[in-house]
């Protein structure tokens, strides 16, 4: 099983539209695929037309209860499923606080499920905290969606401080850059900034564009709704670019 970690600890830069769209093209190469949603906002859930069925909390979650198994829900698409968001996970934190092996909770409820799925993708709230750092010690990958502006690049060299000095294992970092515009001088001196001095980034840039914005209208992933779009096709290779490595 592998598992692969949306995440910015900055919010609006196409973090849950890449996780929604990665979990349903991973479900339909065949793999059997599990989407947890861990930001108290429940866009994935929203996305798939899926509620909270109340039954699952962040002490559920973090402590491997069969109340956050059995708030999975199967999802429109074959092989698809999500854990939906609950309201209690803005309370993670103070949940973890009082665990030992406060690090490696998430990663143990992953453990749990893992003979059911070869692939779990965790749609990760925008927070540096003791919920990260369980995401990081959870995910096999991280996938780091980079605004190419000044701002959003900064954050990324935060990230990588903080992994630094965590004495974390920054290869599991592979940030990619997300809603390029390509016509903007800043956005193409950004991108020629961090290719120049950053190995570990992704070849696949993700445009910036109404048919992504729309998915809060069609509530379902772009690549269902629009298959042949340019942004279905860099989702698509951002896959294909993540896993065939």
């Amino acid at each position: 099983m592998s598992i692969i970690a949306l995440y910015s600890s900055k919010g609006g830069v196409g973090k849950t539209a890449s996780a929604v769209n990665l979990s349903y093209y991973a479900a339909r190469a065949g793999n059997r695929t599990l989407l947890i949603d861990l930001d108290q906002q429940g866009a994935s859930g929203y996305y798939f037309r899926i509620r909270s069925s109340g039954k699952s909390d962040a002490r559920a979650v973090m402590k491997g209860k069969s109340g956050a198994l059995e708030a999975i829900r199967e999802t429109d698409y074959p092989g698809l499923h999500l854990l939906p968001a609950h309201r209690a996970y803005r309370n993670f934190d103070a949940v973890l606080d009082g665990m030992k092996r406060s690090k490696s909770r998430l990663a143990d409820f992953v453990s749990e499920v893992s003979g059911d799925y070869d692939q779990v993708v965790l749609d990760c709230p925008p927070t540096l905290s003791h919920v990260a750092e369980n995401i990081f010690k959870a995910a096999d990958v991280v996938l780091i969606p980079v605004i190419p502006t000044t701002l959003s690049l900064r954050t990324y060299e935060q990230l990588k401080v903080f992994f630094d000095q965590k004495d974390y294992k920054k290869k599991k970092l592979r940030p990619f850059f997300s809603m390029v515009e390509k016509r903007k001088r800043l956005h193409q001196d950004s991108v020629e900034t961090l290719r120049a001095s950053e190995k570990r980034l992704l070849k696949t840039m993700i445009p910036y564009c109404a048919q992504v914005e729309a998915m809060g209208v069609h509530r379902e992933p772009v690549l269902a709704y629009a298959p042949r779009h340019a942004a279905s096709m860099a989702f698509r290779n951002l896959w294909k670019e993540v896993t065939e490595e």
